[in-house]
Parts: structure tokens; C-alpha cells; sequence
């Protein structure tokens, strides 16, 4: 929801970054594997409950997120194995820290860490399941013509996701509230994705065969 009126504001803050790192020749790709490798340390951190650290390396993941994407585009590197890549490891850490929660207090926090991962896993099949058929006909992307695949909007996106995430790390004994507040807004998401993805591939492969 917040994802496409957040990255305007985003990208001239990263530009001196990107002019920066573009003239040591750092490449997107390592771009991307640093930030995985940043936001994985939060897990540790996380179990061990140290919580300012593990924010600084959320946070650490996601300015790398933004640095990824707006390289390749300074250095026209903009691949599909680049999205790929991309796209995996963050779906990969988003994973690992409900996960880390749920190892960090198993009798307190499991419950709420498998509630919301298990629509985690909803709302990112929804996402890359449209994003396939969305390639196929070549449907529009209008508020993100620069993503390398498909970005389907919803209730719960990246921002509100990284959000949620540094309000755990704030306020860790929150945990299982904000948990199961999310997990709810991220079923929202997925409800609404399945139906509207259902209806719009229906009316698209309506429109190809009336074509």
C-alpha cells in the first residue's frame, strides 16, 4: 500500500550512494547478497535478544534493497536474473524473522510466529503466482514500470512489512499482538489478491480470445 508512494522520496537520497558505488564498480547482484547477508545476522540477534542491533541490520537489509535496484538502472544492468535473485532473498529474509521470534521465546512467541509466517507464505505465492501470468499477457504495471517483474499493490507490502518489523524489534514484548495484527492485514491482502488477480486474468484471457 505504502510502497509505491514511498519510492519517490527514496530514490534521490540513494542517488550519491548509487554514484558512488557505481564508480568502484560494485554490481547490483552483490548489492543484493550483502543486504541478504545483513538482514540474516538480525536472526542471531534477534534470539538473543539484542534488539538494537537487530534493528540496525533490518534496517541495514533494506537500504540495500533500495541500493539494488536503482544501480542496475544507473548502470542499465537491469536483468531477469537480477529480479530473480532479488526477489527470492527477500522473500527469504521477511521469512527469517518471524522465524527468529518464534526460536527466540518458542512457548510465548511460536504461535504467532507460525500464524504469521504461515501468511507470509500466502500473500508471496499470491504476489509471484499473478507476476507469472501477469508476464504472460503482458499486463501493465503502471506504479512500478521499473520492477523487473510483475508488483502486485495490496494492504501489506514491503514498506508496511519492514514496518512491522522494526515495531517488533521496538517493542519485542508486543510481539504476539503485532504478530496477529499483521498476519490479519496480510490475509487481507491475500483475499484480495486472489480474487482480483482471479478476476483480471478472467477478463484479460476474455479480451485475448474475443481479439
Amino acid at each position: 500500500m505504502l510502497d509505491a508512494k514511498v519510492t519517490p522520496f527514496i530514490k534521490p537520497i540513494l542517488r550519491p550512494f548509487i554514484v558512488g558505488l557505481d564508480k568502484y564498480s560494485v554490481t547490483p547482484n552483490q548489492i543484493t547478497v550483502v543486504g541478504f547477508l545483513i538482514g540474516l545476522c538480525a536472526v542471531p540477534f534477534i534470539i538473543l535478544n539484542w534488539w538494537n542491533i537487530a534493528l540496525a541490520c533490518i534496517i541495514g537489509n533494506r537500504v540495500c534493497d533500495g541500493l539494488d535496484g536503482e544501480l542496475a538502472r544507473y548502470q542499465k544492468s537491469s536483468s531477469s536474473a537480477g529480479g530473480f535473485l532479488d526477489i527470492c532473498l527477500d522473500f527469504l529474509f521477511y521469512a527469517s524473522i518471524p522465524l527468529a521470534f518464534g526460536i527466540a521465546a518458542p512457548a510465548q512467541w511460536g504461535v504467532p510466529a507460525m500464524v504469521l509466517l504461515a501468511t507470509f507464505i500466502g500473500t508471496g505465492s499470491s504476489f509471484l503466482a499473478f507476476a507469472i501470468a501477469a508476464e504472460k499477457f503482458q499486463i501493465d504495471r503502471p506504479q512500478f514500470k521499473n520492477k523487473s517483474f510483475y508488483y502486485m499493490q495490496g494492504l501489506t507490502e514491503g514498506s508496511e512489512t519492514i514496518l512491522v518489523f522494526l515495531a517488533f524489534c521496538i517493542w519485542p514484548n508486543y510481539f504476539p499482538v503485532l504478530a496477529y495484527l499483521f498476519a490479519a492485514a496480510c490475509f487481507i491482502t491475500l483475499i484480495t489478491r486472489i480474487v482480483g488477480g482471479f478476476k483480471t486474468l478472467q477478463r484479460v484471457e476474455l479480451d485475448n480470445g474475443n481479439s
